[in-house]
């Protein structure tokens, strides 16, 4: 799931994407109340569990994200 989160970020400047090693991170995992992995945070909501699809990836951070309006280049 890290390596598709990577991806969209290489391909949109409106997203980034990092992956951690959560025994390294304590304070995050208790943060978001990570207990198993892989785990995914979006915008700080609640954590997404298991392994995610390239297309559920893409319709759950459309969906967090919101609508956004067109901006021109």
């Amino acid at each position: 799931m890290a390596r598709l989160a990577h991806q969209l970020a290489i391909l949109s400047p409106l997203v980034t994407a990092d992956a951690i090693d959560a025994s390294l991170f304590p304070d995050l995992v208790r943060r978001y109340q990570i207990f198993a992995t892989p785990a995914l945070v979006i915008n700080d909501h609640e954590p997404i569990f298991g392994f995610l699809g390239e297309a559920d990836l893409v319709q759950r951070v459309l969906n967090i994200a919101g609508p956004r309006p067109f901006e021109e280049a």
